[in-house]
């Protein structure tokens, strides 16, 4: 349900309002990584959707504008898997400033395939992340404009 009269959403969809969502996924990517909630890789990201599909939040599909045929056909087939599973899906553009916000994990950044990145409830409990839902909610204000797979500039530091 689309709560958002047609202001709000323009807003939302200003240089400001973008940034701030921009801002809110980095915090979701750097408090879920020492968490262990991160799975990166388009393989990787499959075999996890195809093994527990409910315990992922959050999917970001990855480009600079990549002419690879073999890639995009991935990303369709991701993409359908996540909306057919309600799973909140976003394009982002600048990937070597999400190498950056990563590469504080296992691998160093240069060997990641940061082409699919999966975020992933704690094993503990369900996580409750304001910049989370500040995520979620922009995705579903998208959704509710026809625009399924909506795509986040990562601004450089």
């Amino acid at each position: 349900m689309c709560n958002m009269t047609f202001e709000e959403n323009c807003g939302e969809n200003s240089s400001e309002g973008m940034e701030s969502v921009a801002k809110a996924l980095e915090e979701v990517l750097s408090s879920a990584l020492p968490q262990g909630c991160i799975t990166v890789g388009v393989y990787e990201a499959a075999k996890s959707l195809n093994a527990d599909p409910d315990n992922v939040v959050l999917c970001l599909l990855a480009t600079d504008d990549e002419e690879d045929v073999a890639l995009q056909i991935h990303f369709t087939l991701i993409q359908a898997f996540c909306c057919e599973n309600d799973i909140n899906i976003l394009r982002v553009s600048n990937m070597r400033r999400l190498a950056e916000i990563l590469g504080g994990g296992v691998k160093p950044a240069a060997d990641l395939d940061l082409h699919c990145v999966l975020v992933t409830n704690p094993q503990s409990s369900i996580w409750k992340d304001p910049a989370l839902s500040k995520v979620n909610t922009f995705c579903t204000d998208s959704r509710c404009l026809d625009q399924w797979v909506p795509v986040i500039e990562l601004p450089d530091r």
